[in-house]
């Protein structure tokens, strides 16, 4: 036959179809496979790679060799083995390039286009061979042949495009998008390899001198076909299988790891990993928020070379789980305190590293030191209080049993402390003792003695080691030296002392209560006989406490009992012996002691905090009884009555007086209050109560005058009415020619002010004529009458006046 006469070839439907098929079947397996390929790294890579190509080359092949079954020619057609082999061999290749290509990250354009080439090459090769498989006389257009590599070329940048953006879709809806693109791939493999059968012209011719062994009949090769088919769909399946099963597994371990990464990166701890040798592999984030330090200048150096220092007998290199506490130093100078804890990390029961994780806790154990600070130490002045105090006490005495050393309790408190707090205020008040208490430990500088501030103005030292009185006599008077130096507070001078009282161990008691009990009652006796100086404990002040004590019971039931009354103190003109007013004193008519004297009264009053109560029982008493003698005929005389300071600083004082006035029915111009100049240091304060008592028509005195803060800004401030010589001044009137200068001074300035002055204590008729010389005619005290009780005022001054005025 002549082998310019061509074969006319015929193709089966159905065998056309099922190759779509099968090339439909292999893109889906390369897209199913190309994320798994993506997934994993070093040998498992490599296996899943050679499967792939396995899988999704004999896919091609049989599709390849299934069409050309489908066609069939008028003569028997017999294949080449080898070159059979070697197109399996290249549809393997080229899905090998394809997943290799797609399995290495992103994919641009030149890497795309490489690709591709190699994959059209290989597939036209693939394709190309198989025909030349065929023991037959092929001849090729050109043209067509050009039209199936271009569409070979086009298809591989398709199939690759698709398996690498296919491959990164894990989404629920990857699998339409597989099946999808795996349809347009199988139309493409297949469009390539028909239009490749299409360029072929077939013509007999004869066979070649292979042997029998070397050639292949359509009926085995159909095997072979059905062979490498059942392998492909099998290796789909099975990796479909395996990668859904891993696919779960890597998802759970990929979750684990996030879960894993954040809390790593995230936690507020330092976590920093270290291998078996100790050297550093990683720390988190945190560890440089806290350290400073950055991860580049520490990997895989030892951590011993963070420079942290470790409580005694712990170690970073200890492998068992341990607990740390730690200090480091920041760059910037910062000192951390760290706790840390030491985490072996165990793979299949094997130590692989360790974690050290690490918490700052400066700021807490600055705030727990705080605390504890405050537990102890007084706040204002930040020396140890009360508790502190008892506590060292208690150890002191403890030690004191063991070594037989003793030693010594002093309680110090600041006279008229309490004059200066409550007329100046708080704000003052604590701003004094804070500078008294720096004097203090000024005093104490170099000695093993502990100051304590146990509340309001009361300080307690603890002297380890004073046996001697003498000693300790030596540390008070130094601390009342210190103390005595004025300080200056709003524009004046303020003159602040100290009453001390020492108890020793174990002469004057063997335990902390009665130490510091007898400490205080010694303390007392310092400020009952003037103040300003130290006094050692006794028996006999024992006594006068356990007396004192007594007293402040028996005064809180003697306004109940009627134990209190007023004696009343004339007040004449000197002129003419005419009585201008009394003065209402209290006294206490104890019903086993007698008369209690009134400073007693008064000191017990004023600690126990019934001062108040009594002052407004005083008043309401006394404008009483003016009210009644006005009402028996007179005389129409004002009555003085002394406010105590806490009663001039209550904040009810001006409707607790109106309140008096309109139960008794006085009028206010017979009531005058006395004042003393110590109540007026705060002037705001002091301003506003003084107006309003002025304006009720209340006159006011200022008792003392001279003796206390003296400052004339108050009588150009206040509304005064009436200036008091104290009894200090008078007394040696007669032959101090100072305090008789002093007395002329006070009178002629109150009468240049158009004050009223009264001076008080007149016990002789020079010291009376001294004063009617200097134009004082207001007269009070023993050289006209002592104070005496109503009843007794009433019948030697009042009657007699009574009865003597003119009948109207």
């Amino acid at each position: 036959m002549n082998h310019t006469e061509h074969l006319q070839g015929t193709y089966n439907s159905m065998l056309i179809f099922i190759s779509y098929l099968i090339a439909v079947a292999a893109s889906y397996s390369a897209l199913d496979l190309a994320g798994r390929v993506r997934k994993t790294k070093g040998k498992a890579r490599q296996i899943w790679l050679i499967c792939g190509a396995i899988s999704m080359g004999l896919g091609i092949w049989s599709m390849h060799f299934v069409g050309m079954l489908a066609f069939s020619l008028p003569v028997q057609v017999l294949y080449n083995l080898t070159l059979v082999l070697i197109s399996v061999l290249l549809a393997g290749v080229a899905s090998y390039i394809a997943l290799y290509i797609v399995g290495r990250g992103d994919l641009g354009p030149r890497k795309l286009l490489t690709g591709g080439l190699l994959m059209a090459t290989a597939i036209s090769g693939m394709h190309y061979t198989g025909m030349a498989a065929m023991m037959i006389g092929i001849a090729y257009n050109v043209i067509l042949v050009g039209a199936s590599i271009l569409v070979a070329l086009t298809a591989s940048l398709a199939a690759l495009y698709l398996i690498f953006k296919v491959g990164q879709n894990e989404t629920s809806s990857a699998v339409w998008y597989k099946l999808g693109s795996g349809l347009l791939m199988g139309a493409a493999i297949a469009g390539m390899h028909y239009i490749g059968m299409e360029a072929a012209n077939f013509y007999e011719n004869e066979l070649s001198g292979m042997g029998n062994e070397m050639r292949l009949e359509q009926g085995v090769l159909a095997y072979l076909i059905a062979a490498g088919t059942l392998i492909m769909l099998s290796l789909t399946l099975l990796g479909t299988f395996v990668n859904r099963r891993l696919s779960q597994k890597d998802w759970a371990i990929q979750e684990n790891e996030v879960w894993y990464r954040s809390l790593y990166d995230n936690n507020t701890d330092g976590i920093i990993a270290v291998d078996l040798d100790g050297r550093m592999i990683n720390f988190n984030p945190a560890v440089t928020q806290i350290t400073g330090l950055k991860f580049a200048d520490y990997q895989f150096r030892p951590v011993s070379s963070l420079q942290f220092l470790m409580a005694e007998g712990n170690s970073w290199e200890q492998r068992s789980p341990q607990r740390y506490d730690a200090t480091f130093q920041r760059a910037d100078g910062e000192q951390l305190e760290l706790k840390a804890i030491h985490v072996p990390i165990v793979i299949e029961e094997k130590a692989v590293g360790h974690y050290i994780i690490m918490k700052d806790v400066t700021e807490e154990k600055r705030s727990q030191e705080r605390i504890e600070h405050l537990a102890y130490h007084d706040e204002l002045t930040g020396l140890p209080n009360r508790r502190k105090f008892n506590q060292m006490l208690s150890q002191m005495i403890e030690q004191s049993r063991e070594d037989g050393k003793g030693f010594a309790v002093m309680v110090l408190d600041l006279d008229r402390f309490k004059l200066i707090n409550d007329s100046l205020g708080h704000t003052y008040g604590d701003i004094l003792l804070q500078e008294m208490s720096s004097r203090m430990v000024a005093s104490i500088a170099g000695k093993a003695v502990m100051l304590s501030r146990l509340g309001g103005d009361e300080f307690t030292l603890l002297c380890p080691g004073f046996m001697d009185e003498q000693e300790a006599a030596c540390l008070a008077e130094q601390i009342i030296k210190a103390l005595s130096v004025p300080y200056r507070l709003k524009d004046n001078d303020f003159y602040v002392t100290a009453s001390i009282g020492i108890a020793i161990y174990p002469h004057h008691g063997d335990d902390g209560v009665k130490l510091l009990k007898y400490a205080d009652a010694a303390m007392y006796e310092v400020k009952k006989q003037g103040k300003n100086g130290y006094h050692f404990f006794s028996r006999q002040l024992n006594d006068e406490m356990i007396e004192k004590i007594r007293l402040e019971g028996d005064l809180r039931k003697a306004i109940e009992r009627n134990e209190l009354t007023l004696y009343y103190q004339p007040q004449f003109w000197s002129q003419d012996n005419r009585i201008i007013g009394v003065e209402a004193l209290i006294r206490w008519h104890h019903p086993d002691k007698g008369v209690i004297s009134p400073s007693l009264l008064i000191h017990i009053a004023e600690e126990s905090g019934m001062i108040y109560e009594i002052g407004n029982w005083v008043l309401r008493t006394a404008c009483s009884q003016m009210v009644q003698w006005h009402k028996e005929g007179g005389p129409l005389i004002p009555v003085s009555v002394n406010l105590s300071s806490q009663q001039f600083h209550h904040a009810n004082l001006v409707e607790n007086i109106q309140q008096i006035l309109r139960e008794t029915g006085l009028e206010p111009r017979y009531l005058e209050l006395e004042i003393t100049e110590s109540m007026m240091m705060d002037a705001d304060l002091s301003t506003g109560v003084l107006n309003e008592l002025n304006n009720l028509g209340i006159r006011i005195s200022l008792d003392d005058f001279g003796t206390g803060y003296s400052s004339l800004s108050y009588l150009k401030l206040f509304p005064i009415h009436k200036l008091k010589i104290d009894r200090s001044f008078i007394a040696d009137i007669t032959h101090n020619e100072n305090d008789k200068a002093l007395v002329a001074t006070i009178i002629a300035m109150a009468q240049n002010l158009k004050m009223d002055v009264i001076a008080e204590g007149i016990e002789t008729k020079d010291q009376l004529d001294i004063l009617t010389a200097n134009e004082c005619h207001e007269i009070q005290g023993y050289y006209f009458s002592k104070p005496l009780p109503a009843n007794e005022v009433e019948k030697v001054f009042f009657e007699p006046a009574r009865i003597a005025a003119p009948s109207t």
